[in-house]
């Protein structure tokens, strides 16, 4: 669920998207995920013991911020009045799965480096596709998650 908190122009405009995930019983990575009224799921391959039921957190993660980078490119194209024929965007990260499993201090368990490779198509010149993509580096919100230090507050409990 997504909560929105409608305010003017001039002042904070909020919303707080809601997601659920749980682990599926008997099963030893296998995720349901309840986000608004869609529901997926996420695994891990077989050979991170998963049963590759659905695509991975970090493919996820990259899809996230595709998804993400191809919807900001089509609002700021309308609002730039730039036609866009055609977004595709194509993503790849690396991970070092020694951080995951705690096989060697200071490696990190997340990506080390994103790739992502835009491909778009229009009429326009290529200093307006350049305007845009300009402008989306500055409002794609996954990207500017994942580029700067996002506080996340977790709190633990036993059932």
């Amino acid at each position: 669920m997504t909560t929105t908190h409608e305010t003017s122009a001039t002042q904070t405009q909020l919303i707080r998207p809601e997601v659920r995930t749980t682990l599926v019983a008997g099963t030893a990575t296998e995720v349901r995920v309840q986000a608004s009224s869609h529901a997926f799921t996420i695994d891990e391959p077989q050979a991170l013991g998963g049963t590759d039921k659905g695509a991975n957190p970090v493919e996820h993660l990259l899809a996230a911020l595709g998804a993400c980078q191809v919807i900001t490119f089509q609002v700021w194209a309308e609002k730039l009045g730039i036609q866009l024929d055609e977004v595709d965007i194509a993503l790849s990260g690396e991970i070092d799965l020694r951080g995951f499993f705690g096989l060697a201090e200071g490696v990190r368990p997340g990506f080390r480096s994103i790739d992502v490779s835009v491909q778009l198509s229009g009429p326009e010149a290529p200093e307006r596709y350049d305007e845009l993509t300009q402008a989306v580096e500055e409002h794609c919100p996954v990207l500017d998650g994942l580029g700067n230090s996002v506080p996340v507050s977790t709190t633990y409990a036993l059932a």
